[in-house]
Order: structure tokens, then sequence, then C-alpha cells
């Protein structure tokens, strides 16, 4: 499978053309950015003779699902270590973590508290003692591989044909991929899907050029938030373009674009490509919370 650039079917002012890359095309489990992320991280533990993975994740993680797809696919053990303790008690309201087990995973649950410390290394050498040796990768799946392997997101096609570029950020690797591998006469946009504007300070690590900036200004209260007027936009803009989002990163994304054209933000004859980096089986579970409020967002990839 391969991603592909899909115009928006909607008319804007100024004469502004919007197009959408489709990585959520490129694997149906290890999805979007997922799987450029992955990719030279993979070819890294196999160089190193690794046979497990071990990564970190919240209770419906993208890229504890994507891990857990890859493992299956490239022949390597799976161990995700997961924020909160309570979560092992409910995984059957999961469908993010039931599909994990069923491509092999296993489970450690940890506290809040603790989780906080995935960083340090006598919690890494604790899960060592436990799990044995095994290649890890960071929660989001960043790190120097992992850019390099978003900077291959763009093709040449579209670093001459668009004026700016847009992605969601999570944990900045995506974005980083992105700047490093963008024509100097490109402005790069990342949509910030967290509370506070301390990404720029991680971005600043990984790239050089000075063509990007984030906006933080629709996250929709933070991380994993969402809101009516988010689930109604979601559905609005399934209904008009048939393109499914994901309420946690690509659903605000595309709102704050669309707002931000609305606003007179891009000048007149802008050509802009909005990355989808994939997430869509998050939206079966956030699906399951919003039922009890009668709400749901339409289509989420399966069908």
């Amino acid at each position: 499978m391969h991603s592909i650039n899909q115009k928006i079917p909607l008319s804007f002012p100024n004469n502004i053309e919007l197009f959408i890359k489709r990585e959520d095309l490129l694997h149906p489990i290890i999805s979007g950015n997922k799987f450029r992320k992955l990719k030279y991280n993979i070819q890294e533990a196999k160089r190193l003779g690794h046979s497990t993975l071990l990564t970190f994740g919240g209770a419906f993680s993208n890229h504890i699902l994507a891990v857990a797809g890859a493992g299956a696919e490239f022949g390597f053990s799976t161990i995700g270590v997961i924020r909160g303790e309570e979560i092992e008690f409910k995984i059957h309201e999961n469908p993010t973590l039931i599909k994990a087990q069923e491509l092999g995973m296993k489970f450690y649950f940890v506290s809040r508290s603790d989780y906080r410390e995935k960083e340090n290394t006598n919690f890494k050498e604790k899960l060592q003692t436990i799990f044995g040796n095994f290649y890890l990768i960071p929660e989001g799946g960043t790190n120097n591989l992992a850019i390099k392997g978003c900077e291959e997101i763009l093709t040449k096609e579209d670093k001459e044909g668009f004026s700016h570029v847009v992605c969601s950020v999570g944990t900045g690797g995506t974005l980083s991929g992105l700047i490093n591998s963008s024509n100097k006469n490109q402005y790069i946009i990342g949509f910030s899907s967290l509370k506070g504007s301390f990404l720029s300070d991680v971005i600043r690590n990984f790239v050089s050029n000075n063509n990007w900036e984030i906006n933080d200004e629709y996250h929709f209260g933070g991380y994993g938030k969402v809101s009516n007027e988010l689930i109604d936009f979601l559905n609005s803009f399934y209904t008009q373009t048939s393109i499914p989002l994901d309420p946690v990163y690509t659903g605000k994304m595309v709102f704050g674009v669309l707002d931000k054209i609305k606003e007179g933000y891009f000048p007149e004859n802008s050509k802009i490509l909005i990355i989808h980096t994939g997430g869509l089986q998050g939206i079966k579970g956030m699906n399951f919370v919003l039922s009890k409020n009668n709400k749901e967002i339409l289509n989420y990839g399966e069908k």
C-alpha cells in the first residue's frame, strides 16, 4: 500500500487549494507516521540481533498498536508498558489493547507516578531485570531513526508543488522529519494536540531549518480531549469529503487549518498539503467513551 495526495473537495477563498496526503493508507495496522517512525527502528533492532521490542504508551495509544503490529509482521516479541495500573482489569473495554494482545503483545501495567520515571536509568534496568534484553522504542516512537523515516514522507513533487505543509504534533518526530526534508521555500506548520508550548524546544533539538511554527490554539482542552464541536466537525467533514479523521490528532489539525483559512492566515494562491498521520484505530475506543453521552464519530476506518 502507499499514500496518495487527495484534493479536498471544498471551496476556499483567495484561490487557496487544500490537499491531504493519505499516509493512513500505508498499512492497515502500522498506520501513517507510525509506519515511518518504525521503519528504521525495526532495521536497527534486527541489525543488533534483538528479538524483543519494548515500548510505552497509554490505554488507546496508536503507537502501542503499531509496535504490536510491527512485531507480528517482522518476527519480534513485543512488550507494552502501559500507563495506569487500573487498565489491567479493563482490557475487555479497550479495543486498542485487545487488538495489540491478539497480535502477541504482552503488557506491563504501571502506576502513573512510575510511568513518569520511564526515562530514568533505574526504571529501564528494572525492566531489563523483568524482561531480559530488548530493543527500546520511546513513547510515541520519536528518536533519530524515527525522524529519518519521517523525512521520507514528502516526495520531490510535494517539495516543489506546495507552499505550506501542515501536520499534527504529539511527540514532535513527524514534524521534525518534515522540516528537515522540506524545501526552504515551504512553510511547515504543526498543530499541537497537547497543551503548552514546550514542543518547540523539543523540535529544535532535531532540526536546523527555521521555516516552521507550532500552533497550539486547537488542542480542545488537551491530549485526548474532545468537545461536541469537534465531534460535529469530524462527522461533517467525513460526510462532505469521505475522508475519516481521528479525534486526537488529525481532526484537531484539519479543524485548525480550515479556521485559519477563514481568518485569512494563508496568503492568496496558497497550495496547502495536510499530512494524514493515521490513528483511525483510536476512534473505536473514543466511541466507546462517547456512547455514554449518545455521541459517535462516524466511520472509523473499518468500513
